[in-house]
Formats: C-alpha cells, sequence, structure tokens
C-alpha cells in the first residue's frame, strides 16, 4: 500500500511539473519599417530594380528553430529605385497596372509558411504559398536566421500569376521587348529581439 502511495505521488509530481512547464514556442513579429523587400526584374535590354512594404509579418520558432511564418506586402507601396523622374513614374505606374499587378484589384500580396525544413547551421528551405493579384501558388526558397535578423531570396514566376505583359510565355515574336518571366525578391526581415 505505501509504495502504490509513493508511486501515484511521483506520478502526481511528475504530471504537475509537466503541466507548468513553459511552451518553447515563440512567434517574433517582424518589424516591418526596418524589413525591407528589393525586387529585381529582368528584360532583354536590361533590368530594373526596387522595393515593396511589408504591411506584417512573423517568424514562429520552437526551441529556436524556424517552424513557420507569413507576410503581408503592401502592392500600392511598389516603387522603382533604379529610375528617377518622368521615366519613374511611368514605370511604377505601368507595373500597378492590370498590364502587370492590378495594384488596385489587388492591393496586398500574402506568403504563408507551409514547410520549413533545416538544411544547415541556422538555415532553412522554406516552401509557402505565395498569392499575387488573387492567385496562389507555391514556392521554395532558402532562409537564414541570424539573431534577430532573417534574409531570404525568391525566385518568382509572374506568369503563374497571370502577369502577362512582355511575356514570350504568353505573345510571340517580342525580340528585344521581352520581359522576362522571372523575377528576384531579396527579403532583409528584422524584429526585437525581446519580442
Amino acid at each position: 500500500m505505501k509504495k502504490k502511495f509513493i508511486t501515484l505521488a511521483l506520478a502526481l509530481v511528475a504530471g504537475a511539473a509537466m503541466a507548468t512547464e513553459p511552451t518553447a514556442e515563440e512567434k517574433k513579429q517582424v518589424n516591418a519599417e526596418k524589413s525591407t523587400v528589393t525586387w529585381k526584374a529582368y528584360k532583354v535590354t536590361g533590368s530594373h530594380t526596387g522595393t515593396v512594404d511589408l504591411t506584417s509579418g512573423a517568424l514562429m520558432f520552437d526551441n529556436g528553430q524556424l517552424t513557420g511564418g507569413e507576410f503581408v506586402v503592401n502592392m500600392t507601396s511598389m516603387t522603382a529605385t533604379d529610375l528617377e523622374g518622368e521615366w519613374k513614374d511611368k514605370l511604377v505606374g505601368h507595373l500597378k497596372s492590370d498590364d502587370f499587378f492590378s495594384v488596385e484589384k489587388h492591393p496586398e500580396s500574402k506568403l504563408v509558411f507551409t514547410s520549413v525544413k533545416s538544411n544547415g547551421k541556422n538555415s532553412y528551405e522554406v516552401t509557402g504559398d505565395l498569392t499575387i493579384k488573387g492567385i496562389t501558388k507555391p514556392v521554395t526558397f532558402d532562409l537564414s536566421v541570424y539573431g534577430s535578423k532573417a534574409t531570404a531570396t525568391l525566385k518568382v514566376d509572374r506568369a503563374e500569376y497571370d502577369v502577362r505583359y512582355g511575356s514570350d510565355s504568353f505573345f510571340d515574336n517580342l525580340g528585344d521587348k521581352t520581359i522576362y518571366d522571372e523575377f528576384d525578391l531579396v527579403v532583409d526581415l528584422e524584429w526585437d529581439p525581446a519580442s
């Protein structure tokens, strides 16, 4: 009887300890003002670069390991950084139009992580659902985390999101007016280490 009582007491103590153990899951809210999303698009005759602002974002960690993430981008903030004046205004206006990203109809784009695999120290292979112009497609990329910062480079195929202008996936005989389907996004994220 005494042995059963001791066993029961130990089970209760162990159960209480497990119930009060804090969870190791953490959600790090990204500082949208300190984080940057830079785009680079390519055409036969050159390239253009610019930025677009994050509206919100968070990364999820479990015991220091990245497990998830979700981000919203403000498409109305899109701008070009390689041009000035009238040429910049023309390019940005065109990119926001229905020829490209239909920003008035689709003011936000979104990325939700669906799979995260560690592929080295501080490095992860991430697959996520990327939504542009209301169309959601999977995208896979590498993401590195260092302290309270993370960086990633994504290749996005605009043809998958019905962004047709100047694309030889949709039009023939464009010649040197061809704009390549793939564009790059370089993402630098920062959050408060205490958050």
